[in-house]
């Protein structure tokens, strides 16, 4: 029986990556956490045999947690973002899994790990990994979209992500904001996040992405959460959950 250790940002795609291994009849979930920082003291104290692991997570990169762990687990790396799972891949980790999770790419995970225990075969050292992963990374040049389309009936709108000033998702729908009006996307907020450029465009909130250049104050609230408020006629204000509160700190310079 594998043990695996799950660490994502995202509770619900932990719980099904649980529900799944669970599933396979193959696998006993040794823990599971949603906070990098806060789990790194407890992946240090416990005993487990593979490491799923998101590489986009606020507080510690998934590269970040492992330059932090001592010895050299084996990881197969979850995430949404296509360019990390390659890079991941071509270093050599044990596999990745592109989110949302398909059952035949994790039993494809899951043969590869077992045949790695099975055979102690040598770990290539944490430290070393990072390194090459953050090198497969710079060697990439991402095309990151200038517009975004929005189609009603027969007609296609394209709207220039210069003018968005953000995107959220309201009643099962997705919609790009700018001064104008609200446009309709096809797309979920966790899509929008993987395509956009992330030096341009940041996820406040689970339904909510904001456009860096439209910040015009930031306020703070309780319990580590703070309230936005955006350069536009409304002055429309928006809620940074604690979690996602150091990445917009950081892109903001602060």
């Amino acid at each position: 029986m594998i043990r695996a250790f799950l660490l994502d940002d995202e509770p619900l795609a932990t719980k099904r990556l649980e529900r799944m291994l669970i599933e396979t009849g193959r696998v006993e979930i040794a823990g599971q956490a949603n906070d990098p920082v806060d789990a790194l003291d407890v992946v240090r104290d416990l005993e487990y045999d593979v490491l799923f692991l998101d590489i986009q997570m606020p507080g510690l990169t998934g590269f970040e947690f492992l330059s932090q762990l001592e010895g050299d687990p084996l990881v197969v790396f979850t995430t949404a973002f296509n360019e990390y799972a390659l890079a991941a891949f071509e270093v050599n980790s044990i596999d990745y899994l592109v989110k949302p999770v398909e059952r035949e790419k994790l039993d494809r995970a899951l043969r590869k790990v077992e045949r790695v225990l099975g055979e102690k075969a040598p770990r290539p050292p944490v430290q070393d990994l990072v390194k090459q992963l953050t090198a497969a990374l710079q060697q990439q040049a991402p095309a990151y979209p200038e517009r975004l389309s929005s189609k009603i009936g027969d007609k296609i709108e394209f709207i220039s992500l210069e003018r968005v000033t953000h995107l959220y998702a309201e009643d099962k729908l997705t919609f790009a904001a700018t001064a104008a009006k609200q446009y309709v996307i096809d797309l979920t907020i966790t899509e929008l996040e993987s395509k956009l450029d992330p030096r341009r465009f940041v996820r406040i909130h689970r339904s909510t992405i904001v456009n860096v250049a439209f910040v015009q104050e930031l306020y703070a609230l309780f319990a580590g959460r703070m309230v936005i408020r955006l350069k536009d006629e409304k002055k429309t204000e928006l809620t940074v959950s604690r979690e996602r509160a150091r990445d917009l700190k950081e892109k903001l310079g602060l």
